[in-house]
């Protein structure tokens, strides 16, 4: 099984000893998902953490008029669950669908506090990748109430250029909340600027 990437990854955050990374190569399981199949459906109990080894996801949730609500993509290096049906063990709000061929490493929730206990630098990993995810999170509330559908496409392609190439612009113009027709406009008016 190839962890190399989840190895490096958490290495930046913290630093693993040889004793450390067999351990966590024995509680993680690699799975490919074909595109479109579901990691996690709305409803169901998200069971683990997953960290997108190769390939690129959506999470997005079904309201009650059936219209898909996108909220987050996830690609190389990033990781993907329902974190607060993950962390609560309750039915999950979101679901994470892939958009292409996916290969996860995936950390089941019944062994992750025993890997907290084996390997403690991992609380402290999570901790920080949760911290970092809630500003982010928070950061995206912000610029949803203040910014301009045309300024946030603009800060979507600055920050997420490889997303950009890799997703249908349907599912951009969701993450962004306007519609296909309107994100059409406003990459038009870009095109005759430039």
């Amino acid at each position: 099984m190839d962890l190399r990437s989840l190895i490096d990854y958490i290495n930046t955050f913290v630093s693993l000893t040889s004793e450390e990374v067999a351990i966590l190569e024995g509680h993680v399981k690699c799975r490919t998902y074909l595109k479109g199949q579901y990691i996690v459906q709305q409803g169901d109990i998200c069971k683990y953490e997953s960290f997108i080894i190769s390939g690129c996801v959506k999470m997005f949730f079904i309201d009650n008029d059936d219209h898909e609500h996108v909220v987050m993509f996830g690609i190389e290096n990033w990781w993907t669950a329902d974190l607060g049906s993950f962390i609560s063990q309750e039915p999950a709000d979101y679901n994470v669908q892939c958009l292409e061929k996916t290969k996860v490493a995936q950390i089941y929730f019944q062994t992750l506090e025993e890997l907290y206990f084996k390997i403690p630098k991992l609380e402290r990993f999570f901790r920080i990748i949760i911290q970092k995810a809630y500003v982010a999170s928070q950061k995206r509330i912000v610029r949803n109430l203040s910014m301009s559908a045309k300024d946030k496409y603009l800060l979507f392609r600055s920050q997420y250029p490889d997303i950009e190439q890799r997703v249908p612009q349907y599912l951009i113009a969701s993450y962004i909340g306007i519609t296909k027709q309107f994100l059409s406009k406003i990459r038009a008016e870009l095109i005759n600027e430039g």
